[in-house]
């Protein structure tokens, strides 16, 4: 990927000129203010500059024929006019005002001098439209502004002495001419910058929300590691200290909590090994289906295994995969809290429907040893971040009794059998 860069101070340690990177905030096309002095030779305009001063030159030529006897005949210093006005139009991406006012300042010494009119306005034009389409309007419109007044003194006051000799006032008639020839010109340049900010508003609200379903992706898949090993850990936790303490006056029992720990690893390696597959392989389905309420016989033997009764009470309704795997993933951690941080080896899981929700609540009978069961561990955190991103709610907090809750509600949608 190209590396995006900022501009930079001037030579000079200063901020950049004003006139370089236009208003605040615009930052114009990708590439246009580039640190790399190659590149931005590379960028110059080279070909569409170099076929807009074949034709400026060929029309003048054409335009002095027909004009002659009215005009001056092109001479060596009209050639220059033109050739500075076209040569100009090679900054106009890194330098728009000033190639805008370069462009109006030759064109008017050009028209100025008597020489014939003809492609010398186009200079101006496109000279007007890169200031124009990179933000800088104001000075598009001075500049195009500064020509046409420079032309009405011209036209109507100073060609008595400026060459042709014998020339005439000009129509008035030739001013609206030029008049509406620039504002069409300020039109569709204002058009063409209105377009190229919405496409650029356009891809920058893409890229944001491709930022964010990225971040909100990292989240659900460290939510998903942090509920699979934290859980699997503290059972394997459990049962490792049952064995050693078992080890040499039950051995049976030790080999029993072995076997939980082999047990509870395997399904803890299957799941952590499905996580990373999704992040390795975004997009692609999953190998294996997401752990669901369905489920929940063998989590109450994972917490069998670990010390923990658990008596579940309701029936699940059918869910959407989403709700399904958030009310799994809940229970899964209140209990795994249960295991972790109570002082009570029974815990009660309820769930049931209750007006078009899903209502999972989880007790355990205390009291609380080591860490409060009710700080702001990643945990409880995961839990409410899952319950809000259904539009949910997760409460959490000890009981009355000394025990401690966890009560999760959960918009439900509940599949009709047909």
């Amino acid at each position: 990927m190209e590396e995006q860069r900022t501009p930079g101070p001037s030579a000079s340690g200063g901020p950049p000129p004003w006139w370089r990177h236009g208003p605040s905030g615009w930052q114009g096309p990708p590439g246009w203010h580039r640190g790399d002095d190659q590149e931005r030779r590379a960028r110059r305009p080279w070909r569409s500059t170099l076929l807009l001063t074949v034709f400026v030159f060929v029309g003048s030529s054409f335009a002095s024929q027909a004009q002659e006897g009215e005009r001056a005949a092109l001479d060596l210093f009209a050639r220059a006019l033109l050739f500075v006005g076209c040569g100009l139009l090679l900054w106009r991406q890194r330098y728009p005002v000033p190639v805008a006012f370069g462009t109006a300042a030759a064109a008017m010494l050009y028209l100025g001098a008597g020489y014939p009119y003809g492609p010398v306005f186009l200079t101006v034009a496109l000279g007007c439209f890169s200031a124009i389409v990179t933000g800088h309007r104001r000075a598009a419109w001075a500049a195009v502004g500064m020509l046409w007044a420079g032309h009405v003194l011209v036209a109507h006051w100073l060609y008595r002495w400026l060459p042709p000799s014998g020339d005439t006032p000009a129509a008035w008639g030739q001013e609206v001419v030029v008049a509406t020839w620039i504002v069409a010109i300020v039109a569709l340049s204002e058009l063409v910058r209105v377009r190229r900010e919405q496409w650029a508003r356009d891809r920058t609200e893409r890229a944001q929300a491709a930022k964010r379903r990225a971040d909100e992706e990292r989240l659900r898949m460290a939510r998903e590691l942090h509920d699979v090993l934290a859980h699997s850990i503290s059972v394997i936790n459990v049962q490792a200290g049952v064995g050693l303490a078992l080890l040499d006056s039950d051995p049976e029992q030790a080999r029993t909590a072995l076997t939980t720990i082999k047990a509870a690893s395997k399904e803890a390696l299957g799941e952590v090994r499905q996580v990373l597959d999704t992040l390795r392989a975004p997009g692609e389905a999953p190998r294996a289906p997401a752990p669901g309420l369905d489920r929940l016989s063998e989590l109450v033997e994972q917490a069998a295994g670990a010390g923990l009764t658990v008596e579940m009470r309701g029936t699940a309704p059918k869910l959407p995969p989403g709700t399904d795997l958030a009310a799994f993933r809940i229970i899964q951690e209140a209990l795994t809290n249960v295991v972790r941080h109570s002082g009570s080896r029974h815990a009660r899981v309820l769930v049931e429907r209750a007006e078009g929700a899903l209502r999972l609540r989880i007790d355990d009978d205390g009291p609380a040893t080591g860490e409060d069961a009710g700080g702001s561990g990643n945990g409880l955190a995961g839990m409410r971040e899952r319950a809000a991103a259904l539009g949910g709610t997760i409460e959490a907090g000890p009981r009355d009794d000394g025990g401690f809750r966890v009560l999760a509600v959960l918009p439900l949608k509940v599949k009709e059998d047909r």
